[in-house]
């Protein structure tokens, strides 16, 4: 059964810009903990973040077992690297970038695996061709219909990374411009075309799945 086009397939005026976040000051005393090697300031950075990174992995990779993985492997990877954190960008963004970056290698690896697969597999290797990990709890559900979801995130999927990472981090992280042309290390223009052109791409492919009521 179809239901209404979402909303945010809407295309919508960038917002302004962002306001200081109140909490710099305490975050740069995190940093500076973190860089003096301090396991507990590393713990509060982790409680602080593990779930909204943990989101972001997941939205992007729809697995929540690797998700879970790659969410790990971004905060060992920040007590590795945390003393070349110069603060050119927030703590924050540089945990979105870490992880975005991340979950695009995982998922450019799988692409290679699932086509190596196919090939072999015409050449009668004996290998399988994977199939895509199945639908899981996902911020979306508020979507009507799984039906409707599945096919969402189907097509989220298929975007261009860049799409498909400004998509997400708008949409289900709810971040403003300014934060994913930071994470995404370009300009609020150029995130703007990102997002016009995944909506676009987005309503065309949809569209005879969904009606206006």
């Amino acid at each position: 059964m179809a239901c209404a086009i979402p909303l945010f397939l809407v295309d919508e005026p960038p917002v302004g810009p962002c306001l200081m976040d109140p909490a710099v000051a305490a975050e740069a005393e995190l940093v500076a903990q973190l860089q003096q090697g301090s396991e507990a300031a590393f713990r509060t950075l982790v409680e602080r973040y593990q779930d909204r990174i943990y989101r972001v992995v997941l939205s992007l990779l729809r697995s929540p077992e690797e998700a879970e993985d790659v969410a790990q492997e971004v905060f060992v990877e920040v007590h590795q690297t945390i003393s070349r954190f110069r603060g050119e960008a927030g703590l924050s963004t540089w945990l979105y970038r870490l992880a975005t970056s991340r979950a695009l290698k995982n998922l450019r690896r799988a692409r290679a695996k699932k086509r190596f697969a196919y090939f072999t597999s015409l050449l009668g290797f004996g290998n399988e061709v994977l199939h895509e990990a199945p639908t899981h709890a996902h911020p979306l559900a508020l979507l009507e219909g799984q039906q409707q979801l599945g096919l969402l995130l189907e097509h989220i999927a298929r975007l261009p990374d860049q799409q498909q990472v400004a998509f997400t981090l708008r949409h289900e992280q709810e971040l403003s411009y300014e934060q994913i042309a930071a994470v995404l290390n370009t300009t609020v223009p150029a995130v703007e075309s990102l997002l016009f052109r995944a909506r676009k791409t987005l309503r065309t492919r949809l569209q005879p799945h969904f009606r206006h009521d």
